[in-house]
């Protein structure tokens, strides 16, 4: 697939195909929904699939202290996108003088000038333009108006639930990390880095990986049944491949394993920071320096006080056996 991050010089071959314009946030279900009638558009277009995304979301520029965190990084939800049949995906880097543009000057110069789209997809509550000046009726008028056919796509609902990004974010919050799955379509997942620390759990018999850098989304404290993946650039195994940076030689795989994860303090050693940890049931090695992503299968259980470290080693080991009965191993 191809990854654009700039419309100056946009290929050709890109030009002429069906548009889906939006944040795609967490790539959920109902996207997935929207994608797959994309992609029948472009066919009957004979043209490409095209997926327009904003990097970063325009509320973290708007108004920065009320930007959620969100779900999933760009490089993520590219390869998700991908995964769906998207043709090309825009990755716009987003700054002011972009966001100034009004909803007929985004149609002329995005749509109709750089895109050249013959056709145009969009979810119900689609916005665009300055002040969301531009909705899906003034999207249809302006797209009848250039002879451009276009569709909106029907909300998908799960047990009388819309699936959109905000309720995956609400159910994430509340800890519902499986009912959340059920709506992106695959586990909440989040990616950081393995630094040092304090080596409690090595000596308790359960070594854990400390995570930090996280940009996306964590869900509250608890202990949760997950899997880890972790990446290994050139030489990877794992069950997931990926072509390396345009140019580059290598590939870089992630390799899964089943992992009980800590979110939160350690109340029974009383310690106050917050801390993502993460034991890789079956991993033996260093992963001190090296990235590493976390997927949410299931919430546990709530972070407790133990009375003792025995209790506490005796729970982590119910932890763990609950951890294999979730993911399956």
């Amino acid at each position: 697939m191809n990854i654009v991050h700039s419309l100056d010089d946009f290929p050709p071959a890109l030009r002429g195909g069906a548009v889906a314009i939006g944040n795609f946030d967490g790539v959920h279900r109902g996207h997935a929904r929207l994608i797959e009638r994309l992609t029948a558009m472009a066919r009957s277009v004979g043209g490409p699939a095209v997926a327009f995304t904003f990097d970063p979301h325009p509320v973290s520029i708007l108004r920065p202290d009320a930007a959620p965190m969100p779900l999933i990084w760009t490089e993520r939800k590219i390869e998700i996108l991908a995964a769906l049949g998207v043709d090309a995906a825009i990755a716009y880097p987003t700054n002011r003088e972009f966001l100034e543009l009004d909803a007929r000057q985004f149609f002329d110069h995005i749509v109709r000038e750089k895109l050249q789209a013959k056709a145009m997809v969009e979810g119900p509550n689609f916005y665009f333009g300055h002040n969301r000046s531009g909705n899906v009726e003034v999207l249809r008028r302006f797209c009848a108006e250039a002879g451009l056919p276009f569709e909106v796509t029907a909300p998908l609902e799960i047990d009388d639930q819309i699936v959109s990004s905000s309720r995956v974010r609400k159910m994430l919050l509340e800890g519902r990390a499986t009912e959340a799955a059920e709506m992106l379509g695959r586990p909440h997942r989040i990616r950081g880095r393995v630094v040092p620390g304090a080596g409690r759990g090595a000596k308790l018999g359960f070594p854990t990986a400390n995570v930090e850098r996280i940009d996306t989304l964590l869900p509250p404290d608890g202990i949760y049944a997950g899997k880890a993946w972790i990446e290994s650039p050139e030489k990877g195994t794992g069950t997931f491949c990926r072509n390396g940076p345009k140019g580059a030689a290598h590939k870089r795989c992630l390799s899964p394993f089943p992992a009980a994860i800590s979110l939160g303090v350690n109340p029974t050693f009383g310690e106050q920071a917050m801390k993502v940890e993460a034991y890789l049931l079956d991993f033996q090695g260093d992963l001190y320096g090296r990235p590493l992503q976390i997927d949410f299968i299931a919430r546990l259980r709530d972070t407790v006080k133990f009375n003792s470290v025995a209790d506490l080693i005796a729970q982590m080991a119910i932890d763990v056996e609950q951890t294999r009965k979730v993911v399956g191993c």
